[in-house]
C-alpha cells in the first residue's frame, strides 16, 4: 500500500495567537481550532493525561496543513527551535510564494528575521530561510519563470 498524501506538519508553540497571526500573514487560512484532551489523546501521544490547544492552518487550495499546538498539560519539556540548520531532526517547513520580497516585508512586520540571505538557484528559484515566531525555521521559495 502506498502513501496517499501528507496531511499536516505539527509544530508545538508557546504563543498560539502570535503564531496563528504569523502564518495567516504568510497566506495560510485558519481552518479550525479547539482543545484536545482525554484518555484517547494520551494513548496516541504516550503522554497520558494531556490538554492541548490546537489550531489547524490550511494553505490556499487546501492541499497542505500546519497543525499548531500549545500544550497546557503536560508542559513542553524540550526546546530545539534555535538549533542550527545542521542539527539532527526535523529542519523546517518550506512554502512556495509568489513574491519573496513582498512576503519577507510582510513577515518582517511580524518579527521574522532572515537567517542568511535570499539566493538564486540556477535562475529557477529564489529562496531563503527565516526565523518566525518563537524562532521557528521557515523556508520561502519563489519559482522564477
Amino acid at each position: 500500500m502506498a502513501v496517499k498524501r501528507m496531511d499536516n506538519v505539527g509544530i508545538v508553540v508557546e504563543d498560539l495567537e502570535e503564531t496563528i497571526d504569523f502564518f495567516h500573514e504568510l497566506g495560510l487560512e485558519l481552518e479550525g481550532r479547539g482543545t484536545i484532551e482525554g484518555e484517547w489523546a494520551g494513548r496516541v501521544t504516550g503522554l497520558g493525561d494531556q490538554q492541548v490547544e490546537v489550531a489547524m492552518m490550511r494553505t490556499p487550495g487546501g492541499h497542505s496543513r500546519v497543525e499548531l499546538s500549545r500544550f497546557l498539560r503536560p508542559p513542553a519539556v524540550a526546546d530545539h527551535r534555535n538549533a542550527p540548520v545542521n542539527a539532527l531532526g526535523y529542519l523546517r517547513v518550506m512554502f512556495a510564494v509568489d513574491d519573496i520580497d513582498e512576503t519577507l516585508e510582510r513577515l518582517r512586520n511580524r518579527g521574522a528575521q532572515l537567517v542568511g540571505e535570499v539566493v538564486h538557484y540556477k535562475d529557477v528559484y529564489r529562496f531563503c530561510y527565516i526565523r518566525g515566531p518563537e524562532g521557528l525555521l521557515i523556508g520561502l521559495a519563489q519559482e522564477l519563470s
